[in-house]
C-alpha cells in the first residue's frame, strides 16, 4: 500500500470531528431560522469580532493615510493603534470562554480568521502605508501574511495533538504565534515618531527596478520563517 493510501485509510479510521462536536455542526447546519448563526454565537466570539473589526479598521487607515497628505501620519497612527486593541480582545476572548465553561467549533475558526486580519494583513497594509511599497516589497509582505495563514491552520488542524497540561491547554506553541508581529508593529511606530517613513526607511533601498526593495522589510520575512518553523516551541503562560 502506498503512503498516501495508507494516510488515506488511517484518516478514514479516525474521524476529525469527534461525535459531540459533529452534534453541534449538525445542531448549526441544520437550524434554518432568520440569523441562525448569529444566535449560535457565544460571548467568547462576539468578543472575536471585536478583535477582526480592530484590524479592518487598522487596514481602512492604512489606506486613508496612503490617499492623503504624507506629513499628516494620524491616520498611520490610528492604524498601529487599533492593533494593540486587536490584542487585547485576542487575550480576552479565551478567557471569557474558559470563564463561561462555553466554546463552540465556530469559536475557534473566527479567532484564526480574526488573527489573520490584525496580526496578518493589517501589519503589512500598514508597512506598505510606511513605504514598503515597491514591488519586491510587496511580494515579501504577501508571503508573510501567507506564512500567519499557514501557521493558523496548522495550528487548528495539530492543536488536539499538541502535549497539554493539567488544565487541558497545550504546553507550547509550535512556531512563534501571530501575535508576536505586533513587535514589528512597535518597530514601525518608533520608525514614524523619528520620520523614518516613506523615502526615509533606515537601511534605504537595495537593488534597482523591480529587484529593488528595503532591506529592512526582510524583518517581516524572518516574522514568517518563525511562524511556520516546527522547530521553535514557546512555552505557554
Amino acid at each position: 500500500m502506498s503512503r498516501r493510501n495508507g494516510t488515506a485509510a488511517a484518516n478514514e479510521q479516525k474521524p476529525l470531528v469527534s461525535p459531540e462536536d459533529q452534534a453541534k455542526v449538525s445542531a448549526l447546519a441544520d437550524d434554518d431560522r432568520h440569523f441562525s448563526m448569529i444566535r449560535a454565537l457565544h460571548m467568547a466570539d462576539l468578543i472575536t469580532e471585536l478583535n477582526g473589526f480592530c484590524g479592518a479598521m487598522s487596514i481602512f487607515s492604512s489606506l486613508r493615510y496612503c490617499l492623503g497628505s504624507p506629513d499628516d501620519l494620524t491616520q498611520l497612527w490610528l492604524a498601529m493603534t487599533f492593533m494593540p486593541f486587536g490584542l487585547f480582545f485576542d487575550f480576552m476572548d479565551g478567557k471569557v470562554a474558559r470563564w463561561r465553561k462555553k466554546s463552540s467549533l465556530m469559536g475557534q475558526e473566527l479567532d484564526s480568521l480574526a488573527d489573520l486580519i490584525s496580526f496578518g494583513m493589517a501589519p503589512a497594509s500598514c508597512a506598505f502605508a510606511l513605504g514598503f511599497r515597491t514591488f519586491l516589497d510587496t511580494i515579501i509582505l504577501t508571503l508573510f501574511v501567507l506564512c500567519g495563514l499557514s501557521r493558523l491552520a496548522r495550528f487548528n488542524v495539530t492543536v488536539q495533538s499538541l502535549p497539554k497540561d493539567a488544565t487541558g491547554k497545550s504546553k507550547y506553541f509550535e512556531g512563534t504565534p501571530i501575535p508576536t508581529t505586533l513587535s514589528i508593529v512597535m518597530a514601525m511606530a518608533y520608525w514614524a515618531h523619528k520620520g523614518w517613513y516613506l523615502g526615509n526607511l533606515p537601511l534605504g533601498t537595495a537593488g534597482a527596478g523591480l529587484l529593488e526593495f528595503h532591506p529592512a522589510v526582510l524583518i517581516f520575512a524572518a516574522s514568517g520563517c518563525a511562524m511556520v518553523s516546527k522547530s521553535i516551541h514557546i512555552p505557554k503562560l
